[in-house]
């Protein structure tokens, strides 16, 4: 009983989960589903601009009902946080997802919803979950890219870019950008959607990179140390060796008649 006691005082204590990270870990994916719910919403009528007018309409509906989850979500947290002014400045992000979407492109905002939930599915080790981030990133970059070019571009008389497909191969060339110049934005709103794909793609290269450039040096790093450890192991076996030899000379000369 009393090593039981003792190792019940001496075991460290597990953190306290607040009310608002409960919260979040019973929502998150019920967010996450309604994120791509709302992503389908968006796309639909981008991909088929002839959809049936009741088709659009329920889009629209179902856009404006994840709208409402994400301010409810928003609200419950800031009710359940124990000091609502600090946690609504750590959290300006989450209030612009609600507060900007005024414009259709920014209601792609709602998404970066997937990527919170990435990260935290992600591997526990710091570049796993980098990777997943970065990937995650890169695929809802591209296909956010693409459709909100095609939403702003089509319809005009001087755009290039008329169709999903289109609006996708531009999105792709500038993220990684190669800028072929075969396509792009005439409209305002298509520069600013253009402007905010270039600061993405830039961001998602330089993590690219450093993620490379840490898994090279952790590679040689490795390689060093198993070298390391080899030639320690040949020292030893050298030095058991002389031993053995110093020991052998001296029975030897010990030895009468030699």
């Amino acid at each position: 009983m009393d090593a039981e006691r003792t190792e019940s005082t001496t075991r460290p204590e597990e953190p306290a989960v607040s009310r608002v990270e409960q919260w979040e870990n019973r929502t998150e994916w019920w967010l996450a589903a309604a994120a791509l719910l709302f992503l389908g919403a968006y796309a639909l009528p981008i991909i088929d601009p002839g959809i049936p007018p009741w088709l659009g309409n329920a889009c629209t509906v179902v856009a404006a009902l994840v709208w409402v989850l994400f301010a409810g979500d928003l609200a419950m947290r800031l009710y359940l946080a124990e000091n609502r002014r600090r946690y609504l400045r750590e959290h300006l992000f989450d209030v612009a997802i609600i507060v900007l979407p005024l414009l259709r492109p920014l209601q792609l905002l709602r998404l970066v919803t997937l990527l919170t939930i990435l990260n935290r599915a992600g591997s526990h080790q710091l570049r796993g979950r980098v990777v997943t981030y970065l990937a995650g990133g890169t695929i809802l970059l591209v296909l956010c890219g693409g459709l909100a070019m095609t939403d702003a571009e089509r319809g005009h008389p001087d755009a290039s870019i008329q169709s999903v497909a289109d609006g996708l191969w531009w999105a792709v060339v500038t993220m990684t950008t190669v800028g072929y110049g075969d396509m792009y934005p005439v409209t305002t709103m298509g520069r600013y959607i253009a402007l905010a794909l270039m600061l993405g793609g830039i961001a998602l290269l330089g993590v690219v990179t450093a993620t490379f450039a840490s898994w090279l040096v952790e590679k040689v790093s490795e390689a060093n140390e198993e070298e390391e450890v080899a030639t320690r192991r040949q020292v030893e076996q050298l030095r058991a060796e002389m031993r053995a030899l110093r020991e052998e000379l001296q029975r030897s000369s010990g030895q009468p008649g030699r």
